[in-house]
């Protein structure tokens, strides 16, 4: 069923040129990146600027196709994006990492993410929980998204070794106001699970700018309410042993499993309520000031774990020894949790000329001053509020600057700049006899660590003659890890260990030509390096050994080295009429990649935990197709990516060698097909595909079933109705075939969409 799918939306996307294609963006002259000619290589949207340098592939994405799509979440908003995926496991989940190109679905540090110019992406860790913080800005309030693949400019630092990704949300205009209300509905059927998850959301917001002054303000907040499906399906594991065992049924056997399945998690019961403030100031001559404030709260509850078996008296059994079908196995895994979560960030910026240098400046802290998570030791002990562990976070978060200065002399715009970060994590672990209340909390384990890092660099594009802009750069960064420690209760008494600290330091030159060939073809070439340090969480996450008194050397590799890739980018666009067409090749070589597997370290102990993969390398093509009013009012948008990516050297492991990377798909198809019917009524059609990836580093574990990486292959509709100048409505459905796809998790299965959207 997938290919016959992914065969018609190849077709819809194969059609044939006619006219002219849409008008470049308007340049804006402040901007380093631009030839001197003023034409910029951008795929998506040509009103506004992009607002990141567009050296790789560049795509840029405004109202038109926010419009086509149903966005629960501000992340939906790229997922027609080429060769992209975000992994979003239920409507409302914070762990939305990005996947671009070969940066897979865990490796969430290879990808910078920026809201109104301010870091937002978690560098305290490099894994599927350690996403960008998607919900400081809501769907309604964004203006813009803005995606570049790969490291190709020097303003950037390692983590951009994946891509860039700025989000712009609305500017003030005079006085207005705006509201949505949503709703959301997801029939679930698999297993045991057969019931009806619901939720809704609520955004609005009002702007001011002053008509004669100096002052605007922009406010806005949402509240989001959803139950999305369990996360975690429970398998039995076989026992040994005569103790007495209780007879059951109900259990699910799947042949793509290795083991019965006999139940599942709590469906996941979340509530979040964010609220942000803008304000700014023109100073006069030029320079303007902003200032960001930003809230956001979470409750996530998981307090309705399932089990499928039931006894010979009809009643559930959730835990213990059970025989089922001539077996003893062992049924566990079900527990009880809860967490609550408080986060802000807080930012300035400042530009302005000084000295015939365009100046921009900004400066911002997030931190997260609350964030508790309790979770019962079993499900006896959940259901009767006994005994589990509580984890609390002693405010982690990060400190971020930068600042750059442009102006151009003659045929060359020179740029340079600096910028530094701080990120900083704690937590500690404790036991409880009530797992609810936290009751009687006992010391049993803690962590932590800071990393900073500090940069500059110097670019010039250089125009030479009409036609050609070359582009060079280089960087320069120094990383230091220190602080970092853990801690057991050994005796009865809580022993501290803690890592040596480290400082490393890389250089990252970039090289980039860009221009208009015979024939009108627009080209780009890109070259660049980039090193990407570890991060707390990496570097930081060992095993206290409470017989020894130390960390246990066999659960973390203190001399983890930075990743280390060589990119390059090749492009070529051409307008056919109505029809642009772009074609990316990408090739990119990584030293050190850094990756949770499971093999030897360099003690020769098997161990599951961060290690170095020797070589790894990703080459790929690209194929973007835009197509602009082939028909009156119909737009179509298609792309489609191959991408080859192997292990080329893992001494800890060589069975590795050779083998496709992990969770990385060699195909991927996005696109989207917008109609207009009349002036009030739009249409949509949009889909998502790829092949199935591995699963694990030596391509032992593939599956088309919960615990693996799987195929996916999701349509999506929508229909819009202006029913006057100030309200829209909208229906759609996402993954209307109901394909059961996995990232290890469940994803979502068939769900419906409404939206009333006003403007004032």
């Amino acid at each position: 069923m997938h290919i016959s799918h992914f065969a018609l939306a190849s077709a819809l996307v194969a059609t044939p040129a006619f006219a002219q294609q849409a008008p470049a963006a308007s340049p804006d002259p402040s901007r380093s990146d631009e030839a001197a000619n003023d034409r910029i290589l951008v795929v998506g949207q040509k009103d506004a600027p992009i607002t990141v340098v567009p050296r790789g592939l560049s795509v840029s994405l405004g109202k038109e196709e926010f419009d086509a799509i149903n966005a629960v979440n501000v992340e939906d908003l790229m997922k027609y994006a080429p060769n992209f995926y975000v992994r979003k496991r239920f409507a409302g989940d914070d762990n939305a990492v990005v996947a671009l190109r070969g940066a897979n679905t865990i490796q969430s540090a290879r990808t910078i993410v920026l809201v109104d110019g301010f870091v937002v992406s978690n560098f305290l860790g490099n894994r599927w929980d350690y996403p960008p913080k998607w919900n400081v800005v809501g769907p309604s309030e964004v203006r813009q998204f803005d995606i570049v693949y790969g490291p190709y400019s020097a303003r950037y630092g390692g983590n951009s070794m994946g891509g860039v990704i700025s989000v712009t949300t609305q500017e003030p205009e005079g006085t207005s106001a705006y509201g949505t209300v949503q709703g959301m509905v997801m029939p679930f059927r698999e297993y045991g699970y057969d019931e009806t998850f619901t939720g809704y959301s609520i955004e609005g917001g009002a702007g001011w700018k002053q008509e004669n002054g100096p002052w605007s303000i922009y406010g806005g907040f949402r509240h989001f309410e959803n139950t999305g499906q369990s996360m975690t399906y429970n398998l039995l594991s076989r026992a040994t042993g005569t103790a007495p065992a209780t007879p059951v049924t109900g259990a699910y056997d799947d042949d793509r499993l290795a083991m019965p399945v006999f139940g599942g998690a709590s469906p996941v019961d979340v509530t979040q309520g964010q609220a942000r403030l803008r304000i700014g100031y023109d100073a006069g001559g030029g320079w303007k000031i902003e200032g960001l404030g930003f809230i956001w709260k979470t409750r996530q509850d998981l307090t309705d774990p399932r089990s499928f078996l039931t006894d010979a008296d009809g009643d559930p059994v959730y835990q213990g020894r059970v025989s089922y079908e001539g077996r003893v196995w062992n049924a566990t895994g079900l527990d009880f949790s809860t967490m609550r979560r408080t986060e802000s960030l807080a930012g300035l910026k400042l530009a302005g000329p000084l000295a015939g240098w365009n100046v921009s400046a900004n400066f911002s802290h997030y931190w997260i001053p609350r964030q508790d998570s309790r979770t019962s030791t079993d499900f006896a002990t959940g259901a009767a509020s006994g005994a589990g562990t509580q984890t609390i976070q002693n405010t982690p978060g990060w400190w971020t600057g930068d600042l750059t200065g442009e102006q151009r002399f003659g045929a060359h715009k020179l740029a340079f700049g600096l910028n530094a970060n701080l990120y900083e994590t704690s937590q500690d672990t404790f036991s409880t006899t009530n797992w609810r209340s936290a009751t009687n909390p006992v010391f049993t384990a803690a962590t932590q660590g800071k990393t900073s890092l500090w940069g500059i660099w110097a670019e010039d594009a250089w125009s030479i003659g009409d036609d050609f802009t070359l582009t060079g750069g280089i960087r320069y960064d120094r990383w230091h890890a220190f602080d970092g420690g853990i801690s057991g209760l050994v005796a009865g008494a809580r022993e501290d260990a803690f890592y040596a600290s480290r400082t490393d330091d890389s250089v990252s030159p970039k090289l980039s030509l860009q221009g208009r060939l015979p024939g009108d073809i627009d080209l780009q070439l890109s070259f660049g390096t980039a090193t990407r340090f570890p991060t707390v969480g990496e570097l930081f996450q060992g095993r206290f050994d409470t017989d020894l008194g130390i960390i246990d050397p066999e659960s973390f590799d203190p001399d983890l080295r930075p990743e280390k890739s060589k990119d390059a980018n090749l492009i070529l666009s051409r307008g056919f009429g109505k029809v642009r067409t772009t074609a990316s090749i990408f090739y990119q070589g990584i030293d050190d990649a850094i990756f949770s597997f499971q093999g030897l370290n360099q003690f020769g102990t098997v161990v599951s935990s961060y290690k170095n993969v020797d070589r790894m390398r990703q080459v790929g093509v690209e194929l973007i197709i835009e197509a602009r009013d082939i028909l009156p009012g119909l737009d179509i948008d298609g792309n489609v990516a191959w991408t080859d990516a192997k292990t080329l050297r893992n001494v800890a492991d060589p069975r590795a060698e050779g083998v496709q990377f992990p969770r990385i798909p060699r195909w991927r198809a996005n696109g989207n097909i917008r109609y207009q019917v009349a002036e009030p009524v739009k249409l949509s059609l949009g889909w998502r595909f790829a092949t199935r990836p591995n699963s694990d580093l030596l391509g032992q574990k593939r599956g088309g079933a919960y615990g693996f990486q799987t195929e996916y292959f999701f349509v999506d509709t929508r229909a819009s109705f202006a029913l006057n100048k100030v309200l829209e409505l909208s229906i759609g459905v996402d993954n209307i075939f109901n394909d059961r796809a996995y990232v290890s998790h469940p994803l979502p299965q068939r769900t419906f969409v409404a939206d009333v959207k006003a403007r004032f």
